[in-house]
């Protein structure tokens, strides 16, 4: 059995070396860490001309930003991993590929994606992949119905939740999104002007109680297997593909929950633009911004009931109409927990950087309250928003 110790650069080339999947693997000569996030080490493993060939990924047993005072799960790999491949099965073209992976080591070794950039690196820089929008809602569509009641036994299904049961992560969730924000804590992380703009949040009985809701639908709604964290910044791009990685807080939960951090990330782009390109530039990225949200939710739920009518399986939830009932539901808890994405991103522990890295500070804390003001009312008015495009009317009457 294979004993848990943090990999250095050295090992992490051995470990390509042994499971990396090469017919030649002696010629996985060097490693980098090229990992920027706050809970694992990412290593990208060369070859002997210099070319990246494949990627070797390890949980560290703390949230690195804070360091050992926050332990985390080492099992938060395996469910990641396994969150991975289950995907995989559904969308192997929208997610990422896993080779191999250990338990005990926390670690796994995966799909090299040199040839894409992260999603939310292109965005602030202005660049366009016109596919992106579309891609994103049908890797949510096949794996959030493959993943399902609808698709699943009820017996398998049971023992998937089982499987996947992630208390530890969830627990991140929970505090970071639906607690922290509402409160004074020491996670929370804003700048020193909008004080007044947190405090408010954390007066406001309306916005708190609708936040609960939301919460205890996280809590409650073991509706299909979720990817925990699909934001920009854990989807790979290049012309004509996307890829989906870091699923760690993969577990079963609601299904809008999913679609509510997609479309969030793509709000808090909205958001910050005018910081990044200047008020004029930013119309047209804005613009664009609100027709990939059209576009990931029009292909999400086309494809949704497109499968529901395909391969359904439960003969109740088979029944004609109840598809479309059912993704109304996923809609509104959609648009609620986007608004809660977007408010937890301006005043909690993990920003974006979308609004943190625009550097003329008055710029970058109205971008904040632009965030905060928005998320507050898709929060508050997520039941009476019935489609998207109701939701874009909101954003612009926010904007």
């Amino acid at each position: 059995m294979s004993h848990y110790y943090t990999f250095t650069a050295h090992d992490a080339v051995a470990y390509a070396q042994q499971f990396g999947g090469l017919d030649t693997p002696s010629e996985l000569v060097s490693a980098e860490e090229v990992g920027d996030g706050n809970l694992n080490l990412v290593f990208k493993i060369f070859d002997n001309k210099g070319v990246s060939r494949v990627i070797v990924k390890q949980a560290l047993p703390y949230v690195r930003c804070v360091g050992e005072s926050w332990p985390l799960t080492l099992d938060r790999a395996r469910l990641e991993a396994q969150t991975l491949v289950e995907h995989y099965r559904h969308s192997p073209q929208h997610t990422v590929k896993i080779h191999h992976f250990d338990p005990q080591l926390a670690v796994m070794v995966m799909e090299d994606l040199s040839d894409h950039r992260i999603w939310r690196g292109e965005l602030i820089q202005g660049a366009y992949y016109p596919q992106a929008a579309q891609q994103l809602g049908h890797y949510l569509a096949q794996t959030l119905f493959h993943t399902s009641d609808f698709f699943l036994h009820p017996h398998e299904k049971k023992a998937r939740v089982a499987q996947f049961i992630n208390p530890e992560m969830c627990e991140i969730t929970e505090d970071l999104f639906f607690n922290d924000p509402y409160q004074i804590h020491e996670r929370n992380n804003y700048p020193a002007e909008l004080e007044a703009d947190a405090a408010a949040l954390r007066d406001d009985a309306q916005l708190k109680l609708a936040i609960a809701s939301l919460k205890h639908r996280f809590f409650s709604q073991a509706e299909a297997l979720l990817h925990g964290d699909i934001h920009s910044g854990s989807i790979f791009v290049a012309d004509g593909s996307l890829k989906a990685i870091d699923a760690e807080f993969g577990y079963f939960g609601p299904i809008g929950f999913d679609v509510g951090t997609a479309v969030g990330n793509l709000l808090l782009n909205y958001c910050g633009a005018p910081g990044q390109q200047g008020i004029r530039d930013a119309a047209a990225a804005r613009e664009q911004r609100l027709v990939d949200i059209q576009e990931l939710w029009n292909t999400f739920a086309e494809r949704f009931q497109q499968l529901a009518a395909e391969s359904t399986r439960d003969a109740a939830l088979a029944s004609p109409g109840y598809a479309c009932v059912f993704l109304k539901k996923v809609w509104h808890d959609a648009v609620g927990f986007c608004g809660a994405e977007l408010i937890r991103r301006s005043v909690g522990l993990a920003h974006v950087a979308d609004i943190d890295t625009i550097k003329d500070d008055t710029m970058r804390h109205e971008c904040l309250r632009h965030a905060i003001t928005l998320g507050r009312a898709l929060v508050v008015l997520a039941d009476r928003i019935d489609s998207v495009d109701e939701l874009i009317a909101r954003v612009r009457q926010f904007s």
